[in-house]
């Protein structure tokens, strides 16, 4: 596995770097957001680990560029911890987020939930394509159109959908969610759920009304 290590201190790159080789995985490194684009565009890798604060460009800013071709897995490293930053981390599109001062095994078990999720492992796709009124979803092609109108959903927007149509009917756990959609080793609570939905739910416009509150217990997809 080739996993890109993108921080401007020198200390975490050589740490992380340490763990992720011991492990029998390749380790690459950028200083700064400007780097780890040009890394991006010449070579794939399959995680990247991205610091927020970094000089010439930012992590955040990164991502955003990143994603204009590629859609591998970024976990994000930030020493910011504010409910505000990890929602913006999600919304253009990272998979995971975690706060600085952090365990070097910890992130090793966020790359292997990561890359786990992201092998297939997922039970969505049992059709290639769903429509609900004016909601199309095109499973293979990962394209969703409300109204006509493409929807730009994150990564993990897309798979929480997929999982909902899928599953169309069945009332869903939180717990269930965060096992199926983010992986048994994802170190998250309900509220990352919560907080998905909630962005989901906006991009889907009058359709989010198709995705039920189950109180107490989840959610639903319901036509």
């Amino acid at each position: 596995m080739k996993i890109l290590i993108v921080d401007d201190e020198e200390m975490i790159r050589a740490v992380l770097r340490e763990y992720i080789e011991f492990e029998g995985h390749e380790a690459f490194e950028a200083q700064d957001g400007m780097e780890a684009v040009k890394m991006c565009r010449e070579q794939n890798f399959d995680v990247i680990l991205m610091d927020v604060m970094m000089p010439k460009l930012d992590g955040f800013s990164a991502v955003k560029e990143i994603r204009k071709f590629s859609q591998t897995p970024v976990i994000m490293l930030s020493a910011r911890s504010e409910e505000y930053d990890k929602l913006f981390g999600f919304e253009i599109g990272s998979d995971d987020y975690v706060t600085k001062p952090f365990s070097p095994k910890e992130v090793m078990a966020r790359i292997h939930a990561v890359t786990k999720r992201t092998a297939g492992t997922s039970p969505v796709q049992k059709r290639d394509f769903y429509e609900f009124e004016g909601l199309k979803i095109d499973i293979v092609g990962r394209n969703v159109y409300v109204d006509g109108e493409r929807a730009e959903l994150t990564p993990k927007e897309y798979e929480l959908l997929f999982y909902f149509v899928e599953n169309e009917g069945i009332a869903l756990t939180r717990e269930r969610l965060l096992n199926q959609v983010w992986g048994y080793d994802f170190y998250g609570d309900d509220r990352t759920v919560d907080t998905h939905v909630k962005m989901l739910r906006g991009n889907l416009k009058e359709y989010r009304k198709f995705i039920v509150t189950l109180r107490g217990l989840g959610y639903k997809f319901e036509t």
